[in-house]
């Protein structure tokens, strides 16, 4: 094959993520295409071995065949393993996705268990995401230690659902893993479903178009939107797509813990036995429960798996490159969650003597655009600062006089600032954190025209503030709903006036009459992130009721949600004086000199 051919196919990969491949596995390319195009990194042992594949299969203990790609290290009788449990369709895309990713590690060194999940990817079994991967993974481990060319070595990598498949193993020993690399997932999907206790519709109703019958689809936007707006939305999968299993179940068993332990186990991140790698992104659902995993693995879990885990979190959504304002440039997703494994499983699998050089933690700051390594999540510096709300009781919409200050309020008048919250005309999704193509970083400002949203906003910054973990907005409100939703998001008030949303946040609580009428104290919490308000630049803060399909609306009738068919107007009031002082509390670093 010509040199002009291979390059031809590498573009065809830069393009689509992977590369060509026939029926049954991949048209091997040159390693240089592969580490030049596809996945290119520095300092990167090469690639010394031919690859060979082959198909197996087993049974589980209830009989179910679950089928895998084997890629071997041609010469090499036995080696460390490395198994991805993948939950997608036998489609030629996603073998184009796998069959390069196993190639890059074999010609490593390394034996590549490629199996597909019950009821994908060739495996027999009705699927049924999340569900059976604690008994299915425990059996494969079982077949795999069986195997000649087994050396007693065994690493696991993947995101999202096929993060799960780790995590629902995790605490597996003799035989078990010793390496994981789990990238955009966590131990809370019931967390990342419903934050703030808000249903996260448009991530979850995407899932389940995709996912619904026995092969993944595309997700047709038109049919997303059908479905996020029909009522009650129990039914939004019905409209969109057809009856889903999942779906249903997801939404009806908000409060069924007994579901949930199911797919999440009990404390699986105290419980970890092998050190991991851990990668999110700042717009991707996941994200807020993925930095609890890592705080409660270097507290809680064993020395010496609390010591080597690594966190890194980039400028990306669910497994998507997010375009930052100011610049015409992206940082692929792809490469980076493939390129740190070879370093992470030599070092952790004992495969060489080669030392690790990857920080505890690894940001990406946005803002001025630059990777930063640091030592720990919260950054120990973090300096929490609360930035009050302030206005005559009109702050409504972008011309309203609402302002965001650090001076707290000293005066003790009320002067509220009000809204009627429709669910009949919610406040649009405007990017964020979701599973969608919608993700991301988009400009609000036709958000703020509406008089539904209230905005607070900053004097003109005289030097930069950079802003790096939690975020909280304390507020005072009142309501005459019985149940309703705040809604808080951060935004980046750039000099020619565009606005870019940074983070947002949901509380969902029901509500009862105070004596005199007193103001409730609420917390929302925010996405954690790490963004850098520029010089010239404006902080700004806007609170509504809704963000809608990001949310699920809320009926303010206090019916179950899910089931809801009718809804009805809510009277908002939000207070800031010096009794009720309502604020932003922002993670400031301080500059450096």
């Amino acid at each position: 094959m010509k040199l002009t051919h291979y390059l031809s196919i590498a573009l065809t990969c830069v393009l689509s993520s992977f590369c060509f491949v026939n029926d049954s596995f991949a048209l091997p390319l040159p390693d240089f295409v592969v580490d030049k195009f596809i996945f290119p990194g520095k300092n990167i042992r090469p690639a010394n071995y031919q690859v060979m594949t082959e198909k197996m299969a087993f049974n589980t203990t209830d009989g179910t065949s679950l089928s895998s790609d084997i890629y071997h290290p041609r010469g090499l009788p036995k080696t460390p393993t490395l198994l991805v449990r993948i939950p997608f369709s036998d489609t030629f895309s996603n073998r184009l996705r796998s069959d390069v990713i196993a190639r890059y590690w074999a010609g490593r060194g390394y034996t590549v268990v490629i199996q597909g999940t019950r009821g994908r990817y060739r495996s027999e079994g009705q699927f049924y995401p999340l569900m059976h991967e604690r008994q299915d993974g425990i059996d494969t481990f079982q077949w795999i230690t069986k195997q000649p060319w087994y050396d007693g070595r065994l690493g696991m990598w993947g995101g999202s659902a096929f993060g799960h498949t780790q995590w629902a193993v995790a605490d597996q020993t003799t035989p078990g893993p010793q390496a994981l690399f789990i990238h955009i997932a966590s131990t809370n999907f019931h967390d990342m479903f419903y934050p703030g206790n808000a249903l996260s519709l448009e991530s979850a109703l995407y899932w389940a178009i995709r996912s619904r019958g026995i092969e993944d689809r595309e997700v047709e936007m038109d049919d997303l939107d059908k479905g996020v707006n029909h009522l009650p939305i129990i039914e939004a999968d019905d409209v969109a797509i057809g009856d889903t299993d999942f779906f249903n179940d997801w939404l009806l068993n908000q409060n069924n813990a007994t579901y949930w332990q199911k797919v999440d186990g009990k404390n699986r991140a105290a419980t970890l036995q092998a050190p991991v790698l851990l990668m999110g992104g700042w717009f991707d659902p996941f994200l807020p429960t993925q930095i609890q995993d890592f705080i409660n693995i270097r507290t809680h879990a064993k020395s010496n798996v609390a010591a080597e885990t690594r966190l890194i979190i980039g400028p990306w959504g669910h497994a998507k490159e997010i375009k930052l304002p100011g610049s015409k440039q992206t940082v692929a997703y792809r490469p980076a969650s493939v390129v740190p494994s070879i370093p992470w499983f030599d070092y952790v699998l004992g495969v060489n003597t080669t030392p690790l050089s990857m920080p505890r933690v690894k940001i990406f700051v946005m803002g001025e655009n630059r990777w930063r390594d640091e030592n720990e999540w919260p950054l120990a510096r973090t300096q929490y600062t609360s930035f009050y709300l302030h206005s005559n009781g009109n702050a409504n919409t972008l011309d309203g006089d609402g302002r965001l200050s650090d001076q707290k309020p000293t005066n003790t008048q009320n002067y509220p600032d009000r809204y009627i919250y429709r669910p009949s005309d919610p406040v649009p999704t405007k990017g964020g954190a979701l599973l969608s193509n919608r993700a991301g970083i988009q400009i609000q400002n036709a958000i703020e025209l509406r008089k539904d949203v209230l905005v607070y906003t900053t004097p003109i910054l005289s030097q930069p503030i950079e802003t790096t973990g939690p975020i909280m907005a304390i507020l005072y409100v009142a309501t005459d709903a019985s149940s309703t939703d705040f809604t808080a998001k951060l935004v980046d008030v750039h000099p020619n006036g565009n606005v870019y949303n940074v983070s947002d946040g949901i509380l969902r609580r029901n509500y009862v009459k105070t004596a005199n009428n007193a103001p409730i104290r609420i917390e929302i919490q925010l996405w954690p992130t790490s963004h850098v308000f520029l010089k010239g630049h404006q902080i700004r803060l806007e609170i509504s009721s809704s963000n809608f399909p990001r949310y699920d609306r809320n009926p303010n009738t206090g019916a179950f949600p899910p089931t809801a068919t009718t809804m009805q107007d809510a009277k908002q009031m939000l207070f800031h004086n010096a009794n009720y002082p309502s604020q932003l509390i922002l993670p400031v670093i301080p500059l450096e000199p």
